[in-house]
């Protein structure tokens, strides 16, 4: 019973990911929710009470995610390379990003427009990127510099995103990652 309450749990979170995704925090509604994970509304509540908890799990994902992403860039040799994998992960995804926008990016902006508490948790998601991109800058002699190197690499990534999805068009991240990449190299 344990186990299959788990299962349920964790079908609804990948659930809220993808259809948080697709439509929209705002758009989603819990029914919607609980339609995509193949659970009853009723038992929906159960599990959460509110969007808000939802969007609190959705964080704590996206978070998870990011970490394990960031702890495999990590074994690349050189903070170079580093954020050259960084970028290449925008490459990599940009057929997505270019249909339904960046999952972190678009969550933290549709949040932070109600604002209240699961807002400022989102935060959080883009402070860990922009930590580790800065401790690569340092990691490069980048000294004081840093913080707005990170700044620029971050805001060029998003940015492209949003350009990519705007125009449904995944060439765009493909030619400003290659871009970043050379930028990269020649610091």
């Amino acid at each position: 019973m344990a186990r299959l309450k788990v299962e349920k749990r964790s079908r609804l979170i990948q659930a809220a990911m993808k259809v948080t995704h697709q439509h929209g925090f705002r758009a989603t509604a819990l029914a919607d929710i609980a339609k995509e994970a193949r659970i009853p509304l009723g038992n929906m509540y159960y599990y959460f009470k509110t969007k808000d908890e939802i969007g609190n799990v959705i964080i704590q994902q996206r978070l998870s995610r990011l970490r394990t992403l960031l702890h495999e860039l990590d074994k690349a040799d050189s903070p170079k390379e580093r954020l050259c994998c960084f970028v290449q992960i925008k490459i990599d995804d940009r057929d997505r990003l270019a249909r339904s926008g960046c999952p972190v990016g678009t969550l933290c902006s549709e949040l932070h427009k109600r604002s209240g508490a699961v807002a400022k948790k989102a935060t959080v998601l883009f402070a860990e990127a922009l930590a580790w991109l800065e401790a690569q800058f340092k990691a490069l002699g980048k000294g004081a510099e840093s913080r707005g190197l990170a700044v620029h690499l971050l805001s060029a990534t998003q940015g492209v995103s949003l350009l990519a999805h705007a125009f449904h068009d995944p060439r765009l991240i493909s030619i400003e990652a290659a871009r970043l990449k050379k930028w990269i190299r020649a610091l």
